[in-house]
């Protein structure tokens, strides 16, 4: 392990098994390096260990963030090969997909993964996405209507009894294992999805795990005040009031308003009702007006914990973004788009390889940064890359310089590559 992190701080071009052989140096051949990824490894401990002893700051605000990431592949062989949807190509690409939840830090504004996993679809899986596409592209016009109403001899059922999903069930069971691991050290409260999960099922599954969901519902939803009227003497009591209407919010619920370069901005916070949520729901509304030509829109966010304040709530979504920065990387310097592998095993290490190196990085960065302000993950590569350039050049010399010569032409061969180097002395003649 300690040999192909070396490999991977230091090494240019695509991150594949053969690549990490020819920079781990001696230790790190071909074969090594294959043993390593066809062994099994416990990646979630690791992941929680290494979090625990190296990022984790006692006292600091912590919550679960939970995403999807599509990593595109060709072939045929590859465990889990199959079709997802991309939200960065915006289309249904061939590939494999995986799930990662992460530990968000509120002060330090940053993601750290924690637990991976390959997301693999059963046939039984397959065939209903296969048989809803179907219906939605094609309407079967000789079927009879659907009548208007409540169908006869149906019974009331509880909303909070939900069907979860085969991917949802994936995901709870994730949570679960995560926060087991998390129980005897750090409390979590807080699960944050994006708008793909905010609906009645995602939020039954967060609960059930002990946790408040925090995500964001349709522009359009149909939310309802709570009704505060009059209540019959007979009869059920009402409880839906007034339909929201987003052009004409009352200002009870306004909770700050701002105007920059011609676009007003609102935000309001209410308890509201929703017609396939079992309870109320804690929900804060934004919306953006151009004043000048009266273009609008809005976004809609929501809880469970009906006390968490509107700034939290927009905050904590907000941080939810920083998990997309962990596969950015993951793809960019630490080979998630690059690894060749396509049994389980060596598939399974290839991805939790790259996102390990995600939280590694950060450790390095942090005393890297004492001595070059403002670096970054290239400036980290450039550094441990002239580090082996250096290595290997001083075994070839005959004679071995002065410290301060070795120094300089260390310092020098440390801004090849760099985006922020530190400015470096001539030597003297």
């Amino acid at each position: 392990m300690s040999r192909i992190v070396q490999a991977l701080l230091s090494m240019s071009g695509r991150v594949t098994m053969l690549g990490l052989s020819r920079w781990a140096g001696a230790g790190g051949s071909f074969r090594t390096v294959q043993r390593f990824f066809n062994t099994v490894i416990c990646w979630p401990n690791l992941f929680c260990q290494f979090f625990r002893r190296h990022l984790y700051r006692p006292g600091g605000e912590y919550f679960l963030v939970g995403d999807e990431s599509v990593v595109t592949k060709a072939g045929h062989e590859t465990h889990g090969l199959d079709y997802f949807f991309s939200g960065l190509l915006n289309k249904v690409v061939k590939g494999i997909s995986i799930f990662t939840l992460s530990l968000v830090s509120v002060e330090e504004r940053r993601s750290y993964p924690l637990r991976v996993e390959q997301v693999i679809r059963t046939e039984a899986e397959k065939a209903a996405a296969k048989e809803r596409k179907q219906k939605r592209t094609k309407k079967d016009k000789s079927a009879p209507k659907k009548k208007r109403g409540r169908p006869k001899g149906s019974r009331n059922r509880a909303k909070s009894q939900v069907e979860l999903s085969p991917e949802l069930q994936r995901i709870q069971e994730m949570v679960k294992k995560q926060l087991e691991m998390l129980q005897n050290w750090l409390s979590v409260r807080y699960l944050v999805l994006d708008g793909h999960f905010g609906n009645k099922h995602a939020l039954q599954m967060t609960l059930q795990c002990g946790l408040q969901l925090i995500s964001k519902l349709r522009y359009d939803a149909a939310l309802s005040f709570v009704y505060e009227g009059k209540q019959k003497r007979k009869g059920p009591r009402k409880k839906y009031g007034q339909k929201i209407d987003y052009r004409n919010i009352p200002d009870e619920y306004l909770v700050e308003k701002s105007t920059k370069e011609g676009i007003e901005t609102r935000i309001y916070q209410a308890q509201m009702l929703h017609h396939e949520f079992a309870q109320l729901l804690n929900v804060v509304i934004i919306t953006k007006t151009n004043l000048r030509t009266g273009a609008f829109a809005n976004v809609n966010l929501f809880s469970s914990d009906l006390e968490l304040s509107s700034a939290k709530i927009i905050d904590f979504y907000s941080l939810r973004f920083q998990i997309e920065f962990n596969f950015r990387d993951a793809k960019q310097f630490w080979g998630l788009e690059d690894f060749m592998n396509v049994k389980e095993v060596p598939l399974t290490n290839a991805l939790n390889v790259s996102l390990f190196m995600v939280n590694l990085s950060q450790v390095l960065l942090r005393e890297f940064q004492e001595t070059h302000p403002n670096s970054g993950i290239l400036d980290l590569k450039a550094h441990f890359r002239a580090a082996k350039y250096f290595e290997e050049t001083i075994k070839m010399l005959p004679q071995k310089p002065e410290p301060i010569l070795l120094e300089q032409i260390f310092a020098q061969l440390t801004t090849v590559g760099s985006i922020h180097a530190v400015n470096v002395r001539p030597s003297p003649s």
